[in-house]
């Protein structure tokens, strides 16, 4: 009786076929530039100033794109804003859920910008902006500059008997700790590349005060700034500034800036000055009343001490920080 022999099938070697990649989303295509529009309850002339923009850039040798952000408004901007999107091929609706000011709304259209260029401008029909396209020819033809900004020759806002001297003496504030002339500190329409500012994005503060903010960051880096003389309009609609409030935070925000900078400039002159007044203090002391300090002249000169070391400290923090 033969043994049964049982063989078994030669196994079949399965060969692997190419992996599958996942699908890539195209890359966004650049833009020569992107103008940024926020707008917060502006229903009423939101679309006059969308057209004035896309028919001065559509009319110009630039490619574009508008991202026109509404900041959580309370009356029909959205909707209106949504309607001219469907008008204009070159507009983008952002909308926001929660209001986060015109600084939020710039910084991150800013992170969403394909353009090379990047405009700040505003929704309530103040600012020329027929003239974008002559700020963006200034960048194209001067690599030197990083950024242009429109000079306004009036000052047309609310509370103006208050307005004027107020950002005069925050201007010149400003000139005096970044030692340039500023024309303009806080001008709402100005123009810059975009590979410069991403670095300072993360300084704006929400508010009104974030173009004071981009000024200052670019001249602290010694990237140029141009100045171009604008008119400025009355404004359409109700204005968002409150005085108080908005001033107090401009003259904050441009201490912070050249504190982040130039700590040396803030804190060093007054410290310089309270050891002087302590030191000729502690003289006429000791004239008048020999071996006899008062705890005033000691107190001047020791507060002197301690803010210059406090501006050391923050120099030493400043130049040993990396990046921006």
């Amino acid at each position: 009786m033969s043994d049964d022999i049982l063989t078994s099938a030669p196994a079949t070697t399965i060969l692997p076929g190419p992996t599958p990649t996942p699908s890539t989303p195209a890359a966004p295509v650049p833009v020569d530039a992107t103008v940024i529009l926020p707008a917060f309850n502006e229903q009423d002339h939101v679309m006059a100033e969308v057209e004035r923009i896309c028919a001065a850039l559509d009319a110009s040798e630039f490619s574009y794109e508008v991202l026109a952000i509404d900041d959580a408004s309370t009356d029909g901007t959205l909707k209106v804003l949504r309607e001219a999107e469907l008008r204009f091929p070159h507009v983008k609706v952002v909308s926001f859920r929660r209001n986060g000011g015109s600084g939020t709304a710039r910084r991150i259209g800013t992170q969403m910008a394909r353009g090379q260029v990047v405009v700040w401008t505003d929704a309530d029909m103040t600012y020329p902006n027929e003239r974008i396209p002559e700020l963006l020819r200034i960048l194209r033809d001067d690599p030197s500059y990083d950024q242009v900004v429109g000079a306004r020759l009036t000052e047309e806002g609310t509370h103006k008997i208050l307005r004027v001297p107020a950002k005069w003496l925050i201007r010149k504030v400003a000139e005096r700790l970044t030692n340039q002339r500023i024309p303009d500190l806080n001008s709402g329409l100005r123009a810059f590349r975009r590979s410069v500012a991403l670095p300072y994005l993360r300084l704006l503060p929400p508010g009104f005060s974030c173009v004071t903010t981009i000024t200052l960051s670019f001249l602290s880096n010694q990237h140029d700034i141009k100045y171009v003389e604008i008119d400025y309009a009355k404004r359409a609609g109700s204005s968002k500034f409150h005085f108080v409030k908005d001033a107090y935070r401009y003259i904050l925000q441009v201490l912070r800036m050249v504190m982040y900078f130039e700590p040396l400039k803030v804190l060093m002159p007054p410290a310089l000055w309270l050891i002087v007044v302590g030191l000729v203090k502690g003289v006429v002391d000791m004239v008048r009343h020999p071996f006899y300090f008062p705890a005033s002249t000691v107190l001047l000169v020791v507060t002197g001490l301690m803010i210059g070391s406090l501006a050391l400290l923050s120099d030493l923090v400043v130049r040993s920080r990396d990046g921006v």
